[in-house]
């Protein structure tokens, strides 16, 4: 286990309570959404340096809870290489450079996306959901932006966010759903399109975060849900479930334990990063700790660091580091001593890419998704036949499957 050094911290400058953190994937450049009103604020962490916010003289949310805040909850996309944050807010889209603030290059800042990734190359960006209609057959879609002609190409349906693996060539998102979510893979095309494999994970319920690869490509984990404080996290490429909590069951003594809202709102909604070091996830809990979840060894440690603080929001940088949002209106930049920053070995890297590619394939472009998967949670698999013919199921059997054996079984009453 590592030892863990504050080696920053500086105040938010004016910023409320921080709820999510979003590193650049290379530079020192930090943007950090409002908890109290849809406000971003921006920092360089290596120079402790406060860029400015947007949104600023937005309307607090008040009493509202998070799910009553949709469609004001910022979204935010950093550029793959250059210091340029894409900024999706109530007033429309804009983008921030150290040079200020300005309308979006290649994009209408009138866009009513809620949710936006930048291609690995910078040049297209993933928006969901589409601004046109759905499909005929009524399957959702989103839009592929070329950002150099404004071009706007239909791409597959996703929400909440799209993670690409560090290889590059593979991304993973989410199509939720009320009563299971299906993480979906894609293989992404010289064009950056999407091509949907039939390989995927089902979660139960929905509400999850955007997934996370490790720095290694060996794993990758998930945050959520609606109903409860989940953390699962999978071996990649075999998508073997390795590590899944409720993190309840990783709380200290002490608050209230009886009621479920309660734990939810105490409980970061973004308190996941992976470590440097390989296997290593780190988790930001409610009373100023971070957990070191050790999957090789199977341990898990308490590091006490912010004397009593809540962890509101946490991330990786690019070199390793954690920056730790706080409830006290800090911000820690937090290194754990044994770990160097370390993008695996671009070989491995690349192999466990094309084995998972190996292992399944492309479903059709007719827009069923669905109809094409084959799922798994991490320890069985199904395929959708299977799905379609399962009757019986014990209350050990997560709900989505207990749900679809009620389905059929009445389907089956009615034939």
């Amino acid at each position: 286990m590592s030892e863990v050094e504050t080696v920053a911290h500086w105040l938010n400058d004016g910023a409320g309570s921080i709820e999510r953190l979003v590193c650049h994937p290379r530079l020192s450049l930090v943007a950090g959404i409002d908890s109290e009103r849809p406000t971003v604020h921006i920092w360089d962490y290596r120079e402790l340096l406060y860029h400015g916010s947007i949104g600023a003289d937005s309307a607090g949310y008040g009493d509202a809870q998070r799910w009553e805040r949709s469609g004001r909850t910022p979204t935010v996309a950093w550029h793959p290489d250059e210091p340029l944050l894409l900024v999706l807010a109530e007033g429309g889209v804009v983008q921030w450079t150290p040079e200020g603030v300005s309308e979006p290059d290649g994009l209408s800042p009138d866009a009513a996306y809620h949710c936006m990734t930048f291609s690995p190359n910078g040049e297209i960006l993933w928006a969901s959901p589409s601004a046109s209609d759905a499909d005929e057959d009524g399957e959702y879609r989103s839009d592929a932006i070329d950002l150099a002609s404004g071009t706007i190409y239909p791409d597959v349906g996703w929400d909440t966010g799209v993670a690409v693996h560090p290889a590059g060539g593979l991304a993973a998102t989410l199509r939720s759903n009320q009563g299971e979510t299906h993480m979906i893979f894609a293989r992404l095309a010289d064009d950056n399109a999407m091509c949907v494999l039939r390989k995927a994970l089902i979660l139960d319920v929905d509400g999850y975060q955007t997934p996370i690869f490790s720095a290694d490509g060996r794993h990758l984990a998930i945050r959520g849900n609606a109903y409860g404080n989940t953390v699962d996290m999978f071996e990649f490429p075999s998508l073997e479930l390795v590590f899944s909590t409720g993190l309840e069951e990783l709380r200290p003594p002490g608050g209230s334990t009886d009621i479920r809202h309660e734990q939810l709102r105490e409980w970061s909604r973004h308190n996941i990063a992976f470590g440097a070091r390989p296997g290593t996830l780190w988790i930001g809990t409610p009373t100023g700790s971070l957990i070191e979840v050790d999957v090789d060894e199977m341990t898990a440690v308490d590091h006490a660091i912010l004397n009593d603080s809540p962890v509101t929001a946490l991330t990786a940088t690019a070199t390793g580091e954690l920056v730790v949002a706080t409830g006290d209106g800090e911000l820690r930049l937090v290194r754990p001593a044994s770990a160097q920053a370390d993008a695996g070995d671009g070989i491995a890297l690349r192999d466990s890419v094309t084995a998972f590619l190996d292992a399944t394939s492309e479903i059709p472009d007719d827009g069923a998704v669905e109809e094409y998967l084959v799922l798994t949670d991490g320890m069985r698999t199904w395929d959708e036949d299977d799905l379609k013919t399962v009757t019986s199921a014990s209350t050990a059997d997560p709900s989505w499957l207990q749900l679809r054996a009620v389905m059929n079984t009445l389907r089956n009453q009615l034939q």
